[in-house]
C-alpha cells in the first residue's frame, strides 16, 4: 500500500483516481457479443457460453424441480442465517414504500404521484470467483417489495451446467420467478434484446466484471435501463487515534479480497495509526484463503495521512466512496459532514461485512465516485413515478391566466389557446 502523508489540496484530485485494468478492445468485444445475441438469440447464448465458459447448455431456462431441491443442498445453519438477513433486508427495505399525499397547488388544481412497479426487470448475478448469493437478496426482495410481477434472474453455470445452489436457494425464497444458467456479456444481451427463451426486461441490475459492466453501459444506447454505472468495489476508512487497527485492516482487507482491481483507502490524523494499521493489514492478508488477490488489490490501495480529522471528511466527500466506515471517537458528529458515499458505518463495530450480508441496508452502491449523484440500490429503483392532476372550473379560472401568459412569451400559441378555449366557455357558462 502507497503510504501519502499531508497531501496538498491540489494533489487530492490525483489521489481520487481509482485504478483500472487494461481494456483495450473491450468494447470491440462487448459489441460483437451484443450483436450476435441481437441477431441470433438462443443459438448465439449457447454458443458464447460454449465459448466463454466452457459449457454446453442443453436448457438455458433453470427447471423448477432443480430449484426445490437447491434447499437441500444448503446447511440447515447456512438457510437459518440467510432467512435472517432476508427478513432484515425486508425490515428496511418495506418503509421505503410511501403512497405521497394529494398537493393542492392552487385553488381547485390537485397533483399527486403514484408508485407503478416496473414490469418486467432481470438480475444479473456473478458466479465466477464468489458465487453472490446475498446479492440475490438484496435485489430481489426490493424488486419483490415494489411489486414487480416478474423477476428474472442469469447467472453463469459451472463446468457441468448447475447454477450454485446458494444461489438458487436464495433466488427461490426472495420471489425470482424465473432463473436462467448464462453468463457475462451475452447474459445482459439476452435481458436487453430478449431471445426465444429469455424475455425482454425492462430495466437491468447487477454487479459483474469488466464486459458485464461494458455490456450493461451499452445497452443503455438502445434505450435499456440499468441501475447505475458499476466500477471494482471499494472502502474509505476514516480512524483516529481512538480506532482499533486490527478493525481497520479487517475492513480495508474484506473490500480488498473482491478483486484485484478493487481500491482500499485509510485515512487518519494520527501516525501511529497509520503505521499500525499498516503492520495489521500485512499481518492478516497473508491469513486469507484470497490472499492472491488481495495483495494484488492493495498495490492500488493507499493509507493517508492528513493534519485533521477535518481534512479527512473532506477528502472522502472529494472521493465519494462506495462503503465509507468512520471509526473515530464521535462518529456521528462526522457523520453529519458526509455529502457523498454510498453506505455508512458508524463506529467501530460497524463492520461494512454486516451491509453487505444481513444488517438490512442495501449493498448495491454506486462506485467509482458516482455516489456524487447516485444512490444504492432500494424500492424506488424497481418503481417508475406517475404524476397525475386534476383541475376544476375554478382551477382552471385561477391558473390559466397564468399558463397563457407563458405560454404567449415562449410563441406557442396552441398551448396558449387549449386554455383560452376553455376559459371562453366557461365565460360563457
Amino acid at each position: 500500500m502507497k503510504i501519502i502523508r499531508y497531501p496538498e489540496r491540489d494533489k487530492w484530485d490525483s489521489l481520487c483516481k481509482r485504478p483500472s485494468l487494461d481494456r483495450s478492445g473491450l468494447e470491440e468485444s462487448v459489441a460483437a457479443i451484443l450483436h450476435q445475441v441481437k441477431s441470433s438469440g438462443d443459438k448465439a447464448v449457447v454458443e458464447l457460453s460454449e465459448k466463454f465458459d466452457g459449457v454446453s447448455l442443453k436448457n438455458l431456462k433453470v427447471q423448477d424441480s432443480e430449484i426445490a431441491e437447491s434447499a437441500d443442498k444448503v446447511p440447515a445453519a447456512l438457510k437459518d442465517a440467510i432467512n435472517v438477513a432476508k427478513s432484515n433486508i425486508e425490515k428496511f427495505h418495506r418503509p421505503q414504500l410511501i403512497n405521497e399525499q394529494v398537493v393542492e397547488t392552487i385553488k381547485g388544481v390537485k397533483c399527486w404521484r403514484k408508485n407503478v412497479p416496473i414490469g418486467r426487470v432481470g438480475l444479473y448475478i456473478p458466479g465466477g470467483t464468489a458465487p453472490l448469493f446475498s446479492t440475490v437478496l438484496m435485489l430481489a426482495v426490493p424488486a419483490k417489495i415494489a411489486g414487480c410481477p416478474e423477476i428474472m434472474l442469469c447467472t453463469p453455470p459451472d463446468k457441468n451446467g448447475n447454477i450454485n445452489p446458494l444461489i438458487l436457494y436464495a433466488a427461490h425464497i426472495s420471489g425470482v420467478t424465473e432463473i436462467f444458467s448464462i453468463g457475462g456479456a451475452q447474459a445482459i444481451a439476452a435481458m436487453a434484446y430478449g431471445t426465444e427463451t429469455v424475455a425482454k426486461a425492462d430495466k437491468i441490475f447487477g454487479p459483474g466484471n469488466q464486459y458485464v459492466t461494458k455490456a450493461k453501459e451499452m445497452v443503455q444506447l438502445d434505450g435499456i435501463a440499468i441501475d447505475m454505472p458499476a466500477g471494482p468495489s471499494e472502502v474509505l476508512v476514516i480512524a483516529d487515534k481512538n480506532a482499533d487497527p486490527s478493525f481497520v485492516a479487517s475492513d480495508l482487507l474484506s473490500q480488498a479480497e473482491h478483486g484485484i482491481d478493487s481500491q482500499v483507502v485509510l485515512l487518519t490524523d494520527n501516525s501511529d495509526m497509520l503505521n499500525a494499521v499498516k503492520t495489521e493489514t500485512e499481518r492478516q492478508v497473508i491469513l486469507l484463503p484470497r490472499k492472491e488477490i488481495a495483495i494484488k488489490a492493495l498495490e492500488n490501495s493507499s493509507l493517508i495521512l492528513f493534519r485533521s480529522i477535518s481534512d479527512c471528511i473532506d477528502f472522502s466527500n472529494l472521493y465519494a466512496p462506495e462503503h465509507l466506515i468512520i471509526s473515530t471517537s464521535e462518529p456521528s458528529l462526522l457523520a453529519e459532514e458526509v455529502t457523498n458515499a454510498g453506505s455508512v458505518f458508524l463506529g467501530k463495530y460497524s463492520c461494512e461485512s454486516a451491509g453487505d450480508y444481513a444488517s438490512g441496508t442495501n449493498h448495491t452502491l454506486p462506485t467509482s465516485g458516482y455516489a456524487k449523484s447516485f444512490s444504492g440500490i432500494s424500492v424506488e429503483s424497481f418503481m417508475k413515478k406517475i404524476t397525475f392532476q386534476t383541475i376544476s372550473a375554478e382551477g382552471l379560472k385561477n391558473i390559466g391566466p397564468v399558463i397563457e401568459k407563458m405560454a404567449e412569451a415562449e410563441l406557442l400559441h396552441g398551448h396558449k389557446n387549449a386554455v383560452t378555449i376553455r376559459l371562453k366557455s366557461l365565460g360563457n357558462g
